[in-house]
Formats: structure tokens, sequence, C-alpha cells
């Protein structure tokens, strides 16, 4: 079975990790501080908070972002939960706004419409490692979240996803552009991460405002600056990767992504299919190969809403191919094999 998606370690890896266990200090400390300031000038800004995962990250920003109950945030009905479940916990109302087909994102046209004099944020994702032009989204008046889960290592006019909006978001889950195992980061100006900073702990502190453990651990952050001095080298296998399966699926009944050279880093490669996608899915499994939906299925579908039409198609039509540093070429061969005749088919 090809799987559909993996971690790329190394020995490498694996040494950095033992020589912070060797030790003694495994805890958040000197490994944490330095892949902190190494992340923030990878992505431009000024300073940058690592914490226990991206969902936490979400959370964490949100609240430096001073989202008070009852305030509105706009996040896409196209994305994973954790969107959803961060603004409910920060004490938001998640508003949910349709999808632009062309970039697989927020629709800006239609977070636009859904404003509200209780707004307070609105989260755009790069999703599935196509960095967007956040320039319309700032129009809005309103801060933007730039969610970055996707997308390390991509850029618009040669500027770094994480430095264009008001606050900006990582993930380090396994399968991730780099993976702490687990973890997030929040990024963006310092008196903002300040916030970060300081709600990530609640030990030792005078006051009982609210504070979480939400901390990342020296083993952790060690293999994060492992990754991470390594995220060139996986983001050029990965867009190798996209032109390969280009060139192998070039005269295949799909819709392939667009190559947006900087733009892109192929987290995800997703294509879009008018076959049913449950029986497809089965039939390239049989085959030996593991297919996702890039999106388990949309939020309002979750919340019983309507009026959600691109939303709805991408998610009836959109397919997630193998894509990750590990991958051969023999594999991506034998993935674009078995997707044309089962297409065809």
């Amino acid at each position: 079975m090809i799987p559909h998606s993996r971690p790329t370690l190394s020995a490498a890896d694996a040494e950095r990790v033992a020589g912070v266990v060797r030790s003694g200090q495994i805890a958040q400390g000197r490994e944490v501080a330095a892949f902190e300031r190494e992340l923030a000038a990878r992505l431009g800004v000024e300073d940058a908070a690592v914490v226990s995962s991206g969902s936490a990250a979400l959370e964490l920003a949100l609240r430096a972002l001073e989202v008070d109950p009852g305030d509105d945030v706009i996040i896409p009905s196209f994305v994973c939960d954790a969107l959803h479940h961060a603004v409910t916990r920060a004490g938001g109302r998640p508003v949910l706004a349709d999808a632009d087909p062309a970039t697989l994102t927020l629709a800006v046209d239609d977070a636009k419409r859904r404003l509200a004099s209780r707004t307070r944020a609105v989260i755009v994702p790069h999703a599935f490692g196509l960095a967007i032009d956040l320039a319309p989204f700032l129009t809005l008046g309103v801060p933007i979240l730039e969610d970055c889960a996707q997308a390390l290592g991509a850029a618009v006019d040669g500027r770094p996803v994480g430095s264009l909006g008001r606050l900006a978001v990582c993930s380090f889950y396994a399968t991730k552009l780099l993976t702490t195992g687990e973890g997030g980061a929040v990024a963006g100006p310092a008196a903002l991460v300040g916030r970060v900073r300081e709600a990530r702990d609640y030990d030792e502190r005078e006051d009982l405002a609210p504070r979480f453990n939400y901390k990342l651990t020296d083993m952790q952050a060690a293999l994060g600056r492992s990754q991470l001095a390594r995220l060139d080298e996986f983001v050029g296998r990965r867009r190798a990767i996209a032109a390969r399966y280009r060139a192998r699926l070039s005269g295949v009944s799909c819709r392939l992504p667009a190559d947006a050279g900087e733009r892109h880093v192929y987290h995800r490669f997703v294509i879009g299919a008018r076959a049913p996608l449950g029986p497809l899915i089965a039939r390239l499994e049989a085959q030996g190969v593991a297919v996702r939906r890039p999106v388990f299925r949309p939020l309002h579908r979750a919340l019983g809403l309507g009026g959600f039409p691109a939303a709805e198609r991408l998610w009836a039509e959109s397919l997630s191919l193998p894509c990750y540093p590990s991958l051969t070429d023999a594999d991506v061969d034998a993935v674009a094999a078995a997707l044309a005749e089962t297409l065809a088919a």
C-alpha cells in the first residue's frame, strides 16, 4: 500500500532528539527558545512562540487578538474542524463563509458579505500548500489570522507566508511540511506573540488570569529545528512530485492544481474528479493506493446548514493524492497509472 501521507524522518533527526534526552533537559527550555528564533527568522516576523499543537496555536492567537464572548470570527466551511473548535474555545462565534474554487480556501467576496459589527477577526488558511494573496482580505478592516499549517515555505511576491497577516499560526503535526510529532506556533509582532507566550504556561504566576498548559518540549523542538533546516529540501521534493504528477496525468480526465511557482509547496496534491469519490477511493485502495478527501466534510454539513455551494462542490469532487518527500518516482508513477485506469473505468 502506498500511504496517503507519511512523515519524513532521518537518522539526524533521531540523533538531535537523543541528544536532548541524554542532556536530561527535556521540558521547555533552550531548544524551544532556539526553535522560536529560527522559525521567526524563516517567516520574516519579529517573534514566534511554539506551543503544543496547531489547534492550541489557533486558540491562543485568537485570545491574543482579544476575541471576546459574542465576537464573530469568519472562517471557511471547507476546512478542518480545528478552526471551529479554536473559535468556540476562545469564546467567539464561528461564522462560516463559502470557498473560492480557484484557491480552495475562503472566498473573500463571501467573507465580506458576512462582516458584521461584532466581527473581530477572519481566519484565512493557505489551503493544501497554496499561498494566496491576502491583499483583498486586508481591505476588510478586521485582523487577518493567517493559517500557515499547510504552507510553510511558500511565498507571495517574495514574501513568506506567515508575514502577511496580523498574526500567523503554524502546525507541526506528524504529516505537516515539517514535524515535531505534535506542535504548533504563533508568529508575528512581538507584543502579540508575547501574549501567547504569557498564556501558554500557568505555573508560578501571581494572578489567576486564564492560562493553559500548551507548552512544547525541548525534545520536540530539537526535532523541529532539525526539520526546519531541511524545509527547502522537503519543498523542492514536493514540487518535483507535483511536476511528475502533472506530466503523468496530463491526458487524464481530472482537474489538476495550477502550477503556481513559489506560491505552492504541495502539502496536498488535490485534483478534481467528476466520478463519485466513495467508489473511486475504494477502487484505488484495492489497487494499493491510499487517497483521501482533503477535507473530511465541510463544517456547514456538521452544523446542518445550507448556502455554501462552492464548498459543497469541492467536497464532492476534490481528491488528495499521496505527496510527501519520501514518495519515490516509482510510487508517483504507480499512483498516476492507478488513477488513470480507475477514472477510465
